[in-house]
């Protein structure tokens, strides 16, 4: 028997905020930190993430009341796998240069926590509609993030955005913020500032 299915507002809406993956469940920490040099490589990472996300959780919520439960993690992680090589395949097929740039974590989004948590917490639990919107709030949310880490590392390492110069002449890039600490030191604050704008501590 399925729980009474929640609003589709709130549903929308966890995944932006209350339960943002990254800001709020610290799910997906891998690629966060490790794509997020530039914009593109970030956006193109959250799309594909929602695009898996999406499709999982369709597949997970169609046959949840088929899944026995020593099958279910198995069945999630073959959904997934099967989604996150279409989108691997697409990007090496049509933009081999951001596939380059991307490397390994693309196919690791198999692994990526965001996704089993889902089609557990979620896709199989509800129904096809509430499922779809949930991915797509996750996704979106998930994906703003990253833009917001790659913006701001891809400004202070190279004064641009989207390879567009927009930092005045005199300005002089951080070379940090190309490596893993920029991605440490960006992340950090900005879940500091999420915390003291929640009123939370961690």
């Amino acid at each position: 028997m399925e729980n009474k299915a929640p609003s589709i507002s709130k549903v929308f809406a966890a995944g932006l905020w209350q339960e943002n993956p990254v800001l709020r469940l610290l799910l997906g920490m891998c690629p966060t930190l490790a794509v997020t040099t530039a914009v593109k490589p970030a956006l193109t990472m959250g799309l594909s993430v929602i695009f898996v996300l999406f499709c999982s959780n369709i597949v997970v919520s169609l046959m949840r009341n088929l899944l026995k439960p020593h099958l279910r993690i198995l069945m999630f992680t073959l959904a997934i796998a099967t989604f996150v090589t279409i989108a691997d395949l697409f990007l090496r097929a049509f933009q081999p240069e951001m596939s380059a740039v991307l490397g390994p974590y693309v196919p690791l989004i198999i692994v990526n926590c965001i996704i089993i948590c889902r089609a557990e917490a979620c896709a199989s639990k509800n129904g096809l509609f509430i499922s779809i919107i949930d991915a797509i709030g996750m996704g979106i949310g998930f994906t703003v993030v990253l833009c917001i880490l790659g913006g701001i590392r891809e400004l202070l390492a190279t004064g641009m955005i989207f390879e567009i110069k927009v930092m005045p002449s005199f300005f002089v890039p951080w070379a940090a913020m190309r490596m893993p600490v920029g991605a440490f030191i960006t992340l950090g604050l900005i879940l500091g500032l999420v915390n003291f704008v929640t009123g939370k501590k961690t």
